[in-house]
């Protein structure tokens, strides 16, 4: 597949960007620094920034699909527009765990243990999946993490979920970003989860 990534010089863009190369897909790895991007076959490094209205269909015009692994600072209204524009057909999206439930109505945001400091930009997460759920012509997936994603090997496995919080024996929710960039792009080549959200973790 033809594959844009949005942040692709992050650390679940980095990881992204290196899984989809690894399994033959053509991607244009966008971000404010391309230098940063390492060169791989298959891999374009474009600059550009997500935020930039006017540019951002032209940059991925003709992509078969936008994985956005951006912070929440460019709303999802934004993206959306941009894909329909350039004519691109599916959105995937690095989401965070703050809206996962720990508990039936209860969400991982609200509990005494989630870091305040957080809190701001997870609410932006909160507000992104509230659009993409009213979003009916772009074919849409949300990928929330496990509540800890963190430098690792890559173990090549994991398990997935819906709304709810994934926890190992141990009550521990985790996953390395190299296990997560397997998950999202498991996702593009066999799509399970159109327009809906899931997690993973181990």
């Amino acid at each position: 597949m033809k594959v844009a990534v949005l942040g692709a010089s992050g650390r679940a863009g980095s990881e992204i960007t290196k899984e989809l190369a690894a399994r033959g897909h053509t991607v244009t790895a966008i971000a404010r620094k391309p230098e940063t991007i390492p060169a791989a076959s298959g891999v374009t490094a474009v600059a550009g920034d997500a935020s930039d209205a006017a540019a951002l269909p032209g940059l991925i015009k003709g992509a078969d699909a936008v994985i956005s692994a951006l912070h929440f600072d460019v709303p999802a209204e934004a993206i959306l527009a941009a894909l329909k524009t350039a004519g691109v057909p599916r959105l995937l999206v690095t989401g965070g765990a703050a809206s996962l439930e720990v508990a039936p109505g209860v969400l991982l945001i609200d509990t005494p243990a989630f870091p305040a400091e957080w809190k701001p930009i997870a609410v932006g997460g909160l507000d992104y999946l509230k659009t993409l759920r009213g979003e009916t012509q772009i074919d849409w997936t949300f990928f929330s993490p496990a509540a800890l994603i963190e430098e690792g090997p890559r173990l090549g496995h994991y398990r997935t979920g819906g709304d709810q919080l994934l926890t190992d024996a141990n009550g521990d929710s985790r996953i390395s970003f190299a296990d997560y960039a397997i998950a999202m792009v498991d996702e593009l080549e066999q799509p399970k989860h159109s327009r809906a959200r899931f997690t993973a973790a181990y």
